[in-house]
Protein backbone atom coordinates (compact mmCIF):
# COMPACT_ATOMS: atom_id res chain seq x y z
CA UNK A 1 0.00 0.00 0.00
CA UNK A 2 2.69 2.55 0.76
CA UNK A 3 3.94 2.26 -2.84
CA UNK A 4 0.46 2.93 -4.19
CA UNK A 5 0.24 6.02 -2.02
CA UNK A 6 3.53 7.35 -3.40
CA UNK A 7 2.37 6.79 -6.95
CA UNK A 8 -0.89 8.57 -6.30
CA UNK A 9 0.90 11.65 -4.88
CA UNK A 10 3.48 11.94 -7.71
CA UNK A 11 2.63 14.15 -10.67
CA UNK A 12 1.65 12.29 -13.76
CA UNK A 13 4.24 12.30 -16.55
CA UNK A 14 2.70 12.95 -19.94
CA UNK A 15 4.14 10.79 -22.61
CA UNK A 16 4.13 12.05 -26.19
CA UNK A 17 5.13 9.85 -28.97
CA UNK A 18 5.38 10.56 -32.64
CA UNK A 19 4.09 7.99 -34.95
CA UNK A 20 6.26 6.80 -37.78
CA UNK A 21 3.95 8.53 -40.22
CA UNK A 22 4.35 11.83 -38.39
CA UNK A 23 8.16 11.63 -38.47
CA UNK A 24 8.21 10.67 -42.15
CA UNK A 25 5.78 13.49 -42.97
CA UNK A 26 7.96 16.02 -41.15
CA UNK A 27 11.07 14.82 -42.97
CA UNK A 28 9.32 14.93 -46.33
CA UNK A 29 8.14 18.46 -45.55
CA UNK A 30 11.71 19.55 -44.81
CA UNK A 31 12.96 17.90 -48.01
CA UNK A 32 10.26 19.68 -50.04
CA UNK A 33 11.18 23.06 -48.53
CA UNK A 34 14.89 22.45 -49.27
CA UNK A 35 14.08 21.34 -52.83
CA UNK A 36 11.94 24.45 -53.42
CA UNK A 37 14.75 26.68 -52.13
CA UNK A 38 17.29 24.91 -54.36
CA UNK A 39 14.98 25.22 -57.35
CA UNK A 40 14.52 28.96 -56.72
CA UNK A 41 18.28 29.47 -56.37
CA UNK A 42 18.93 27.53 -59.59
CA UNK A 43 16.31 29.59 -61.45
CA UNK A 44 17.79 32.91 -60.27
CA UNK A 45 21.31 31.77 -61.24
CA UNK A 46 20.05 30.59 -64.65
CA UNK A 47 18.30 33.91 -65.30
CA UNK A 48 21.50 35.75 -64.33
CA UNK A 49 23.55 33.60 -66.72
CA UNK A 50 21.06 34.17 -69.54
CA UNK A 51 21.15 37.94 -69.00
CA UNK A 52 24.96 37.89 -68.98
CA UNK A 53 25.17 35.87 -72.20
CA UNK A 54 22.58 38.11 -73.86
CA UNK A 55 24.61 41.21 -73.00
CA UNK A 56 27.87 39.63 -74.16
CA UNK A 57 26.25 38.63 -77.45
CA UNK A 58 25.06 42.21 -77.97
CA UNK A 59 28.57 43.50 -77.16
CA UNK A 60 30.11 41.12 -79.70
CA UNK A 61 27.57 42.20 -82.33
CA UNK A 62 28.40 45.88 -81.68
CA UNK A 63 32.11 45.09 -82.14
CA UNK A 64 31.37 43.15 -85.35
CA UNK A 65 29.28 45.98 -86.79
CA UNK A 66 31.88 48.64 -85.97
CA UNK A 67 34.78 46.55 -87.30
CA UNK A 68 32.80 45.73 -90.46
CA UNK A 69 32.59 49.44 -91.28
CA UNK A 70 36.32 49.86 -90.61
CA UNK A 71 37.52 46.96 -92.78
CA UNK A 72 35.19 47.72 -95.69
CA UNK A 73 36.18 51.37 -96.10
CA UNK A 74 36.77 52.43 -99.73
CA UNK A 75 37.54 55.65 -101.58
CA UNK A 76 33.84 55.99 -102.37
CA UNK A 77 32.54 55.65 -98.79
CA UNK A 78 35.46 56.91 -96.71
CA UNK A 79 33.70 60.00 -95.32
CA UNK A 80 30.43 58.29 -94.44
CA UNK A 81 32.32 55.31 -93.00
CA UNK A 82 34.48 57.54 -90.82
CA UNK A 83 31.42 59.43 -89.59
CA UNK A 84 29.66 56.17 -88.75
CA UNK A 85 32.76 54.92 -86.91
CA UNK A 86 33.08 58.20 -85.02
CA UNK A 87 29.41 58.10 -84.01
CA UNK A 88 29.96 54.61 -82.59
CA UNK A 89 32.73 55.66 -80.19
CA UNK A 90 32.85 57.17 -76.73
CA UNK A 91 35.46 58.53 -74.33
CA UNK A 92 39.08 59.14 -75.31
CA UNK A 93 38.69 57.19 -78.55
CA UNK A 94 35.91 59.58 -79.56
CA UNK A 95 37.96 62.62 -78.58
CA UNK A 96 41.11 61.52 -80.47
CA UNK A 97 39.23 59.92 -83.36
CA UNK A 98 40.25 62.38 -86.09
CA UNK A 99 43.94 62.19 -85.24
CA UNK A 100 43.95 58.40 -85.08
CA UNK A 101 42.16 57.81 -88.42
CA UNK A 102 43.72 60.65 -90.45
CA UNK A 103 46.56 58.48 -91.81
CA UNK A 104 44.16 55.73 -92.85
CA UNK A 105 41.85 58.23 -94.52
CA UNK A 106 44.78 59.65 -96.51
CA UNK A 107 45.93 56.18 -97.61
CA UNK A 108 42.45 55.19 -98.81
CA UNK A 109 42.11 58.43 -100.81
CA UNK A 110 45.61 58.27 -102.28
CA UNK A 111 45.54 54.62 -103.31
CA UNK A 112 42.00 54.80 -104.67
CA UNK A 113 41.47 51.35 -103.18
CA UNK A 114 38.41 49.14 -103.23
CA UNK A 115 38.26 46.99 -100.10
CA UNK A 116 36.23 43.95 -99.18
CA UNK A 117 36.42 42.76 -95.60
CA UNK A 118 35.16 39.77 -93.69
CA UNK A 119 34.93 39.00 -89.96
CA UNK A 120 36.51 35.63 -89.22
CA UNK A 121 36.17 35.29 -85.45
CA UNK A 122 34.87 37.18 -82.44
CA UNK A 123 35.14 36.41 -78.73
CA UNK A 124 34.69 37.98 -75.32
CA UNK A 125 37.99 38.37 -73.50
CA UNK A 126 37.97 37.53 -69.81
CA UNK A 127 41.13 38.07 -67.81
CA UNK A 128 41.23 36.44 -64.39
CA UNK A 129 44.08 37.07 -61.99
CA UNK A 130 42.19 35.51 -59.08
CA UNK A 131 40.70 32.33 -60.51
CA UNK A 132 38.30 31.95 -57.57
CA UNK A 133 36.73 35.38 -58.13
CA UNK A 134 33.96 35.89 -60.70
CA UNK A 135 34.76 38.21 -63.63
CA UNK A 136 34.20 41.87 -62.81
CA UNK A 137 32.34 43.45 -65.74
CA UNK A 138 30.81 46.26 -63.75
CA UNK A 139 33.82 48.60 -63.73
CA UNK A 140 34.42 50.77 -66.78
CA UNK A 141 38.00 51.09 -68.03
CA UNK A 142 40.15 53.96 -66.88
CA UNK A 143 39.62 55.83 -70.18
CA UNK A 144 35.99 56.56 -69.27
CA UNK A 145 34.97 58.79 -66.38
CA UNK A 146 33.59 56.88 -63.41
CA UNK A 147 29.88 56.22 -63.77
CA UNK A 148 29.77 57.01 -67.49
CA UNK A 149 29.35 53.38 -68.55
CA UNK A 150 27.17 50.79 -66.83
CA UNK A 151 29.70 48.15 -67.84
CA UNK A 152 32.45 47.48 -70.37
CA UNK A 153 33.23 44.20 -72.14
CA UNK A 154 36.45 43.53 -74.02
CA UNK A 155 35.89 41.89 -77.41
CA UNK A 156 38.53 40.32 -79.65
CA UNK A 157 37.87 40.47 -83.39
CA UNK A 158 39.83 38.69 -86.12
CA UNK A 159 39.09 39.87 -89.66
CA UNK A 160 40.57 39.92 -93.15
CA UNK A 161 40.23 42.56 -95.83
CA UNK A 162 41.39 42.47 -99.43
CA UNK A 163 42.27 45.83 -100.97
CA UNK A 164 42.40 46.24 -104.74
CA UNK A 165 44.44 49.34 -105.55
CA UNK A 166 44.08 51.12 -108.88
CA UNK A 167 46.50 49.35 -111.23
CA UNK A 168 47.97 47.11 -108.51
CA UNK A 169 47.80 43.59 -107.16
CA UNK A 170 45.23 42.71 -104.48
CA UNK A 171 46.63 43.09 -100.99
CA UNK A 172 45.35 41.10 -98.02
CA UNK A 173 45.30 42.78 -94.62
CA UNK A 174 44.78 40.79 -91.42
CA UNK A 175 43.05 42.56 -88.57
CA UNK A 176 43.49 41.42 -84.96
CA UNK A 177 41.65 43.92 -82.81
CA UNK A 178 40.81 44.30 -79.14
CA UNK A 179 37.83 46.59 -78.59
CA UNK A 180 36.25 47.74 -75.37
CA UNK A 181 32.47 47.89 -75.80
CA UNK A 182 30.87 50.15 -73.18
CA UNK A 183 27.20 50.31 -72.26
CA UNK A 184 26.47 54.05 -72.09
CA UNK A 185 22.81 54.76 -71.31
CA UNK A 186 21.76 51.50 -72.96
CA UNK A 187 23.79 52.14 -76.12
CA UNK A 188 26.81 49.95 -76.87
CA UNK A 189 29.75 52.12 -78.00
CA UNK A 190 33.42 51.43 -78.68
CA UNK A 191 35.54 53.04 -75.96
CA UNK A 192 38.93 51.58 -76.83
CA UNK A 193 40.57 50.21 -79.96
CA UNK A 194 43.82 48.28 -79.89
CA UNK A 195 45.55 46.48 -82.75
CA UNK A 196 47.12 43.18 -81.67
CA UNK A 197 50.23 41.85 -83.33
Amino acid sequence: MPEDAQDAGAPAVKQTTFSRHGVVSALLGLICVAAAALLALTWVHHRSDVAERTHQTAAMQAAIDWTGVLINMTKDNVETSLQKLHDGTVGQLNTDFEASVQPYRDVVRTLQSQTTGQIEAVAIENVHHDLDAPPDTSNPPSELPAGMAARTDTVLVVATSVSQNAGGQPQTVRWNLRLDVSDVDGQLLISRLESLR
